[in-house]
């Protein structure tokens, strides 16, 4: 295959399609897996969902930040990133209109969510204070970067001391899945090997059409004349997170609702540090201070969107607007501004 730099635009359109089908694919697949593996193991829903789905499906989104940032692309690194929580919020929004026999965040209730969206929280607030600091690096990153990933290792010792020994836990109702259901831990003909196996290789699949992703954009964004924020916001944020889409609707279907909140979380967090391995492979100082003001908006509208979610996650409403809860109405409506912003004034 040619170099990414010499694929014509007809090539990137039709690499960047069948990389998206593939991304795809592989959340429909890896649901299944998920699911199996936090019962076999006793990791639960939120803790399965959080740490390794949330982790895997963000592999492709990783993959097209780092190329960006490396290729010297700084808006479109951050864009990828942010963009990307952004628009995995709102699909938790829909699937919680897929779920209809209540608010999808009253049934999924769990002390870990609820641990996981608030390190969300924080993560996207240590990020946003970051392009408000002095422009500085210590081998070749700024000191932000190194305090995201210390906050997010921290923060998974919270999420797995909230799943382990709760201090809180939610008032059981008719909708609400029973621990038992959650957490039981099931024997079966299918080893964990396999699961695993399985598992890890969807990841790579995901990791390698995530690097065409990034690729593909670059080249339509350089032919098409769009700018990177658009093509980074929209374009490649939406197309990496497509396995966050697919996985939180086959689990809601399916039943695992815990799942289903906790990947969608746990994803968005594991995105904030795309900002901290992004600004270790930029090489013109810090990826924080090369970004405009359009990727600092995104920034602070995907806290907002964090906010928004935890208040649902802890006022549990049962129904509300078209039988969704008060946060997904606000979510939907946030993003589907902000893109009108985007699209009407880009940069």
């Amino acid at each position: 295959m040619l170099k990414p730099s010499d694929w014509s635009l007809p090539t990137s359109v039709v690499l960047f399609a069948a990389a998206a089908l593939v991304i795809g694919v592989c959340g429909v697949l890896v649901t299944a897996r998920a699911e199996q593996l936090a019962r076999k193991t006793g990791l639960g829903q939120a803790i399965m969902g959080a740490v390794f789905l949330g982790a895997m499906t963000s592999l492709s989104g990783l993959i097209t930040s780092l190329t960006a940032a490396f290729e010297g692309h700084p808006e479109l690194s951050v864009s990828n990133a942010v963009g990307g929580i952004a628009v995995q919020t709102t699909f938790l929004a829909l699937a919680d209109v897929v779920y209809r026999k209540a608010n999808l965040e009253h049934a999924a209730a769990s002390e870990a969510n609820l641990v996981q969206a608030a390190v969300l929280v924080v993560l996207l607030g240590i990020a946003l204070l970051a392009g408000f600091t002095p422009d500085g690096t210590i081998a070749g990153a700024h000191p932000i970067s190194l305090a995201l990933i210390a906050a997010y290792v921290f923060g998974l010792r919270l999420i797995a001391g909230a799943h382990k020994a709760p201090m809180w836990r939610p008032r059981l109702t008719r909708q609400t899945p029973s621990e038992d259901e959650e957490h039981a831990i099931e024997s079966g003909s299918r080893g964990l090997v396999m699961l695993w196996s399985g598992f890890v290789g969807l990841a790579l699949l995901v990791a390698a059409a995530g690097w065409v992703v990034a690729a593909a954009g670059l080249n339509i964004a350089a032919a098409t004349g769009a700018t990177e924020g658009i093509v980074g916001t929209l374009l490649t944020a939406t197309t990496t997170s497509i396995p966050e889409a697919v996985i939180a609707i086959a689990a809601v279907r399916r039943g695992a609702l815990t799942l289903a909140v906790g990947d969608i979380i746990g994803g968005n967090t594991f995105d904030v540090l795309f900002l901290s391995f992004s600004d270790l492979l930029y090489r013109h100082g810090s990826i924080f201070h090369a970004v405009t003001p359009a990727q600092s908006f995104w920034l602070a509208l995907s806290l907002l969107m964090a906010a928004v979610l935890l208040l649902g996650l802890l006022r549990r409403e049962k129904h509300g607007i078209g039988n969704i809860g008060f946060e997904s109405v606000v979510v939907l409506v946030l993003y589907a501004g902000s893109v009108a912003l985007l699209v009407a004034g880009p940069g």
